[in-house]
């Protein structure tokens, strides 16, 4: 029998950061939202796909996966949304048997409005604490988790990408677009 396999010390300490940091920035992001556009950082997340997206409409299923949700989570927040205005259900017109996702004028203006404020907060929280090559660093880091976990790219900024027609973009292509 193999005996298991335990963290190192270091191991431990970056876990256990790790993890500190997986439980208390969804809350920091929620609780800025919430104070700031009255958003859940998923109804937000949810809105912010629509607009990057062509058309600033996704069927439901890609929305989902963008998210990383299930259908009928998304199904209920896309319902509170759409009674708020900021989307509309469609039927999608390539596949009459699928529902898309639109983003509506509304929609569109509580994202533009919104963006500022949390993009302050993942600053402040995330970027700002981070030397430049740590950005860099990080970005890598990322990119490697996310080849484990999410091996269909789903949830990659890649993904993004792609729907709208535009190449990777990579830590180092960033960073150096950035300059």
């Amino acid at each position: 029998m193999v005996p298991p396999r335990w963290l190192t010390p270091d191991q431990l300490d970056a876990w256990l950061r790790f993890i500190a940091v997986v439980e208390l920035l969804p809350g920091a992001l929620d609780t800025q939202l919430q104070r700031d556009a009255g958003l859940t950082h998923f109804e937000y997340m949810t809105l912010a796909m629509l607009s990057e997206a062509p058309d600033h409409a996704l069927r439901m299923t890609t929305l989902a996966a963008r998210t990383n949700a299930t259908l009928p989570r998304l199904s209920h927040v896309v319902t509170r949304l759409a009674a708020r205005g900021y989307l509309e259900r469609r039927p999608c017109p390539t596949d009459g048997r699928a529902t898309n996702a639109v983003l509506t004028e509304a929609g569109l203006a509580k994202i533009v409005e919104t963006a500022p404020g949390h993009v302050a907060t993942v600053l402040a929280d995330v970027i700002d604490p981070l030397a430049p090559e740590q950005i860099v660093q990080l970005a890598d880091i990322m990119a490697r988790m996310l080849t484990r976990l999410d091996p269909e790219g789903r949830m990659t900024v890649d993904a993004v990408r792609s729907a709208l027609g535009e190449p990777p973009v990579t830590a180092t292509s960033a960073q150096a677009a950035a300059d």
